[in-house]
Order: C-alpha cells, then structure tokens, then sequence
C-alpha cells in the first residue's frame, strides 16, 4: 500500500481517538472520515459533522445507515462549529481542505471561513486533542487557502499547540498536505 494524505490522517485518528471521544469533522464531504470517527468513538462517543454543500450531507448520510452509524450531520459551515459544541469539550476535530470529489469544481473551501473554523476547532478542543487537516490545493481552487492556513499556523502559540505539517517531496503534481496538531493546554 502507498501511503498517502488520507491513509496518514486516518492513521494517526486511529492512535489519537479514544472510544467515547467527542469529535467534529468539519468537512464531511462524501462521508469516510465521519464514519470513521463514529467507528472509533463507538456507541459511548458523539461525532457531529458539517459540510456547506447538501449533497455531501445527503452523501454522508447515506454513508453512516448503510454502515449503521450515527452522527450528527449539519448543513453548515464549518466556521459555525462553536455554535454546536462548548469550549473545551472536543477531543478532535479533522478537515479536508479543499472541494468535495466529484462535486462541483468551483465550490471549495476558502481561506477566510477555513482559518475561522481552525481557530474554532481550537477553542473547541480539550487539552491534549488532537485536530487533523488534508490541505488539498491548486487546480480549481488554487493556492490561496493553502498559503493562508501556512501562514496562520505558523503564528500559533508553541506553548498552546504543536503543529506538524507534513509535505510529500517526492509526489508529482500537488499531492494534499497533511497537517497534525495537538493542543498542549
């Protein structure tokens, strides 16, 4: 198996998240990593989703009942999570910055909401949470977002939060970057 941005994320939320965690993911797109989140959460836990298109919660729906989950699925922006979660009760949050696969091109994440939602997911999360992001770029969406989530990370306090960005050097054509961050206190 080739290890890519997904098979990376999935991998660290199957060491970070504890069955009866609480998590957001706050681009549900098609549905994988909110069922995973539920998988891992299990019965005791409590995964809240959000996504601005309705097709991607129509997709993520349909996901979780034929796997038999249960999410709590928004059609929101992930700017709006601390409207659906109390500061400092959320063991992980997860993006996939970008636009949903095979959905319309021109509709995708943007800089200015995607920033917002990082530093919501933040206040959301308890210490010693975790936050995992899929920073997909360029094509149809080009590179501002990616550039401004860099940016913005990179100003985070180191004593509040550890952030690994991760970046395939040897990959053809803009492969999406992986990034970690554990909230120290």
């Amino acid at each position: 198996m080739q290890r890519n941005t997904l098979t990376m994320v999935h991998e660290f939320l199957k060491q970070s998240v504890p069955a009866g965690a609480f998590c957001i993911d706050a681009t549900a797109g098609k549905g994988r990593d909110t069922a995973l989140l539920c998988r891992l959460a299990g019965e005791a836990g409590r995964v809240l989703a959000f996504d601005i298109q309705q097709e991607a919660v129509d997709q993520t729906r349909a996901l979780l009942a034929q796997e038999g989950l249960q999410a709590e699925v928004h059609l929101d922006s992930h700017a709006n999570m601390e409207q659906y979660a109390d500061v400092e009760s959320v063991d992980c949050v997860v993006f996939n910055f970008g636009r949903l696969p095979g959905g319309d091109p021109h509709i995708f994440t943007r800089a200015d909401s995607s920033v917002a939602a990082i530093d919501a997911g933040l206040r959301l999360l308890k210490p010693g949470g975790v936050m995992a992001i899929a920073l997909y770029y360029g094509g149809e969406n080009g590179y501002e977002e990616r550039d401004a989530v860099l940016a913005h990370l990179k100003t985070l306090d180191d004593r509040a939060v550890s952030v690994l960005c991760c970046d395939w050097v040897n990959r053809r054509g803009e492969p999406p970057m992986p990034i970690f961050i554990w909230k120290e206190r």
